[in-house]
């Protein structure tokens, strides 16, 4: 990895998060520059600010179809903000809860490759994640493990995406990570990740580097 650290956007609103943790998680991921925000300061930023990040990481959990007209000032231009994702090759990453953001506004239902976003979730399960394609950057030697996590019961990632990582779980879907181009952009999408008993496992810290780090072009 090049000694210049990635500069990374992490997205934040809609649903609340163990701030100390979650800070902690990015902490120690080696090789980024991170930025965590409010979905408000991102898309209020100027178009340059968010385009000079290497990445954008989504944590969100937004359930209203963006708009511009009728937001508070502090709250910038989300539609404008959002249409302009894959417009370069700046890395795009959807973790956990964004995956649901924006259930019927079809372009993050592109962005993700999930056309139909209805959902079901059970908090706290016991899942193995097996390793579905090995030779991707992001998954390329590693094995099978076992952690603790919300599951949600959403439709699998469809044939235009590359998965990687897969649950056979009974609350869960199978796909849980995938690759796939948005535009001009590299998405990885990751299921995983509601709290500190899957955030301070290390093949979950080491999926999230890689997929960081793919985004990226790294």
């Amino acid at each position: 990895m090049p000694d210049t650290p990635l500069s990374v956007a992490v997205v934040t609103g809609g649903h609340s998060y163990d701030v100390p943790n979650f800070h902690r998680l990015f902490r120690a991921l080696p090789g980024l520059d991170v930025y965590i925000q409010h979905i408000d300061d991102y898309t209020s930023s100027s178009t340059a600010v968010r385009q000079a990040y290497d990445v954008v990481l989504f944590y969100t959990m937004m359930m209203e179809t963006p708009r511009d007209d009728g937001q508070p000032w502090y709250a910038g231009q989300p539609l404008t903000a959002l249409h302009e994702l894959g417009a370069t090759d700046q890395g795009i990453v959807v973790l956990h809860h964004a995956l649901l953001d924006y259930p019927t506004w079809a372009p993050w239902s592109e962005l993700v490759g999930i056309a139909e976003r209805g959902f079901g979730y059970a908090i706290g399960e016991t899942v193995t994640t097996q390793i579905a394609d090995p030779t991707h950057p992001i998954t390329q030697g590693l094995a099978p493990w076992t952690m603790i996590d919300e599951t949600y019961t959403l439709a699998d990632a469809g044939a235009d995406s590359r998965v990687l990582l897969t649950y056979d779980h009974p609350k869960s879907n199978r796909t849980i990570a995938w690759t796939r181009q948005y535009r001009a952009a590299r998405v990885f999408c990751y299921q995983a990740g509601h709290d500190n008993d899957t955030w301070q496992d290390t093949n979950f810290r080491e999926v999230l580097r890689r997929g960081i780090a793919w985004a990226g072009q790294r």
